[in-house]
């Protein structure tokens, strides 16, 4: 079973992330953002799928995996718990359910990295999702 990875971009730049995606072996992302728009240069949809697809990496935008708004700002406000507890409720609506299932059936065949923002997985909802794949695979979770 391939590991399942995760990234965040907070501290870095489309190309150092890249190049730690390429270095780990990574063949799809999977952007697990609610809004797939940043501020950050290169982060946004389509730039990072076109600077991955340059560097042979596919892209893949699971927007029902993101956190609902009122997870977001908890989270921008330091209430991590606060998230978590509304991020675990996100996860139980249809959409997410069907979206973490096809995260699952891809971690299954490729070596994939779930991406957000922050640098730190433990202060992300990519972690819960993270946690839930490998639940359903017995897979290990590599942080880049």
């Amino acid at each position: 079973m391939n590991p399942l990875a995760t990234i965040g971009y907070e501290t870095d730049t489309q190309n150092g992330m890249i190049d730690r995606l390429k270095a780990a072996g990574v063949e799809l992302v999977i952007d697990v953002r609610a809004v797939a728009s940043s501020r950050k240069a290169g982060f946004s949809k389509t730039l990072l799928a076109g600077g991955l697809s340059d560097r042979g990496v596919d892209y893949l935008h699971l927007r029902d995996l993101g956190t609902p708004k009122p997870g977001r700002d908890a989270a921008r406000a330091g209430r991590v718990d606060e998230m978590r507890q509304i991020f675990e409720a996100h996860l139980e609506e249809p959409a997410a359910v069907l979206a973490l299932a096809q995260a699952t059936a891809l971690a299954k065949t490729k070596r994939i990295a779930l991406l957000c923002y922050e640098d730190d997985p433990n202060c992300c909802h990519r972690r819960i999702v993270a946690d839930r794949i490998r639940e359903r695979l017995k897979c290990e979770v590599v942080d880049l």
